[in-house]
């Protein structure tokens, strides 16, 4: 099962590696690689699809510095923006990523009104508030890839603590995308035995903190790029559910309206993804503690939100 046309905005490292994805997976019959350098989609599309051959995969990979080839995507993944550099400050990284999701919204809403868009730019929770207000798009079609990135770092590091396999690890990591996440202990377990059951307090708080600081370590081992395999793969898990309409429940940035007694943010909380984009939330009991710091990120959320508004 796939589905005619999906678009990756952003042929940088994460775009280019979940176009590769998306091809070898089959998800769409034409893979779109979009990007403001000239020759650089072009060069990757082409690569991409001579790979076709040995892989054993018919979804043709295009790549283009205009948004006309993506018209009637079903789906949009946006991974543009720019990576922090020496001497640029916060607001000045929020400000420049905020125009450039801008821009690719107002591309999107052109060439495919009815599509669904999965924003993978950062910082994540604010780049998909702005990408709902500039498509005009209902919340259902635009959602955040931050929580299964975050659920699959938790996951990867203890399966490494336990020596078991990945699979058999279940978790779910909430809240904004950034160091208030909360990995939610009371929630993962192994093969339905409790977390708590294997791993000590101390240990576990280890692991939580290396999850929180997954991406910041990435970045320190490899100074000069951050992190595109995970968030390719989790971005296009994401895009696979929609296109197989599959209802996997998965932790995305949704817009919030009321639930979990919030609204009017982007936060990571479980969702149901299937054929209309996000299809429910699922409100899961919290303890004080997790309440506490789901809370916080949501604070932390805010303090970027007003950040943006104070700069534009």
């Amino acid at each position: 099962m796939s589905t005619k046309k999906i678009t990756v905005v952003g042929a940088g490292h994460v775009g280019a590696t979940c176009a590769q994805r998306l091809a070898e997976k089959e998800l769409a019959r034409e893979v779109v690689l979009i990007d403001v350098v000239e020759g650089v989609p072009q060069g990757k599309g082409l690569d991409q699809w001579e790979s076709a051959p040995v892989e054993g995969f018919d979804s043709r990979v295009i790549g283009c510095n205009d948004y006309d080839p993506a018209a009637g995507s079903d789906i949009f993944i946006v991974t543009a923006g720019i990576a922090r550099k020496p001497g640029m400050s916060r607001d000045d990284l929020l400000k420049t990523n905020a125009n450039i999701v801008k821009s690719v919204s107002k591309e999107i809403r052109r060439v495919a009104p009815e599509s669904i868009v999965i924003v993978v730019s950062n910082p994540l929770d604010v780049m998909a508030y702005v990408a709902l207000k500039e498509t005009g798009f209902e919340r259902e079609r635009v959602i955040g890839m931050a929580g299964v990135l975050d659920t699959a770092r938790f996951r990867s590091f203890i399966a490494l603590e336990l020596d078991l396999s990945v699979e058999d690890i279940q978790a779910l990591v909430l809240g904004g995308h950034g160091d208030t996440m909360v990995p939610l202990v009371s929630y993962t377990t192994v093969s339905g035995i409790p977390l708590t059951q294997f791993i000590d307090s101390e240990r576990l708080e280890a692991i939580i903190e290396r999850t929180r600081n997954g991406g910041a370590e990435i970045v320190g081992h490899l100074k000069t790029g951050s992190a595109y395999y995970a968030p390719s793969a989790a971005a296009v898990q994401m895009a696979e559910s929609i296109v197989k309409d599959k209802r996997r429940v998965l932790p995305c940035a949704a817009y919030l309206k009321g639930e979990f007694g919030y609204e009017g943010i982007f936060l990571g909380v479980p969702c149901v993804l299937g054929a209309n984009g996000l299809e429910k939330i699922i409100e899961v009991d919290l303890s004080e503690d997790e309440a506490e710091a789901l809370g916080n990120s949501v604070g932390a959320v805010q303090h970027t939100m007003s950040s943006l508004e104070s700069i534009q």
